[in-house]
């Protein structure tokens, strides 16, 4: 890797820790140059992004907040520009092996899983199923060249491609699909293997951390550099393959999610449109009628029994719809009745 001066120049920190030591170089690195003769190479643009994402990760301000968000938006910027460039030099081809790789040029691998991860810290509701479906996209790009090129040993996941034509349908399945049987024997062994891959991916990260100096300062050798890189890669397959499984539920969740707002939106269209009331009077008789609609012409008037048909009909009245008692329970309850009034005049006599 490049020294950091190549990237920003000159920057002095004031901090003494090697963590903070640490931090202020990567911010540094994530920073643009302050002038710029010649366009940036590409170990430079993958550096200063790769920086930007290490800044937002180690921050401890709100992830919504203007100055991390400004970051991340940098740093996909500085990866897809990096991105394009791997691109058009084709370092890359699908009838190498991984031994033909430079150790130099390892690194390039990474840059699917560096935009997915960045992808994820953006921060907006209304876009949140875009971020979450790029963020699948770039990580199972990376896995895939990584297993390509037999990186690691590692099972591809499934992850389910549904086209634009089929995604409202597919949301609105979801929202009221049922949740299937858990499978006890599948939850245990995966259980064991994320286990396993989380205590891989501490180990990597142990190496990575004593190693990280000699390779970023450029002292190490190129033996040392192919392990660092190839280390990375291998703890990035681990942080992909997590990352993907918890974006599958989220997908499922957001799609279920305007699944039922289509669902109401739907429903509540299809409802018919109810006649707006109008004022009316309400007479005891026709009689009262015929002097409140003379007194009163703009009003229609009708009377109590008009009022009760009229809403009987409609089904409106406050008794509609409660069962009513048939004639056999009725004559059950006269006879209960005049046996209650026999026994109580027995009891006065």
């Amino acid at each position: 890797a490049l020294p950091i001066c190549r990237v920003v120049g000159l920057l002095i920190c004031p901090v003494s820790s090697d963590r903070g030591r640490g931090t202020c170089r990567r911010m540094a690195a994530a920073e643009p140059p302050l002038e710029e003769t010649e366009p940036p190479r590409l170990a430079e643009l993958l550096q200063a992004g790769w920086a930007a994402l290490e800044v937002v990760e180690e921050s401890r301000e709100p992830m919504g907040s203007a100055p991390l968000q400004q970051q991340v938006k940098r740093g996909l910027a500085l990866l897809e520009r990096a991105t394009r460039m791997a691109s058009e030099l084709q370092l890359f081809s699908s009838n190498e092996d991984l031994e033909e790789i430079t150790s130099a040029d390892l690194k390039y691998l990474l840059l699917p899983a560096l935009l997915g991860a960045l992808t994820l810290k953006q921060v907006n509701s209304s876009k949140r199923l875009e971020y979450v479906q790029s963020a699948r996209v770039y990580f199972l790009d990376f896995l895939k060249r990584c297993k390509e090129y037999n990186v690691a040993s590692f099972e591809l996941p499934k992850v389910k491609e549904s086209s634009s034509e089929t995604a409202a349908e597919e949301s609105m399945n979801d929202a009221v699909r049922a949740l299937p049987q858990p499978n006890l024997v599948a939850m245990a062994t995966h259980r064991q293997v994320k286990i396993e891959r989380y205590t891989q991916k501490k180990e990597a990260e142990a190496r990575l951390a004593a190693m990280r100096e000699a390779v970023e300062s450029g002292k190490a050798e190129d033996e040392q550099v192919r392990e660092y890189y190839l280390l990375q890669l291998r703890r990035w397959i681990s942080i992909s393959l997590d990352e993907l499984e918890s974006l599958e539920q989220e997908v499922e969740i957001l799609k279920g999610r305007e699944g039922m707002k289509q669902l109401a939106l739907s429903s509540r269209g299809s409802r018919r449109a109810r006649p707006p009331m109008q004022p009316f009077i309400l007479t005891r008789d026709a009689v009262q009628a015929k002097v409140f609609g003379a007194g009163y012409p703009s009003l229609p008037t009708m009377t109590v029994d008009e009022w009760y048909d009229q809403h009987r009909m409609r089904g409106a009245l406050p008794d509609q719809g409660i069962p009513r008692r048939t004639a056999a329970e009725n004559k059950e309850q006269e006879k209960e009745n005049q046996e209650e009034q026999r026994e109580a005049q027995d009891r006065k006599s």
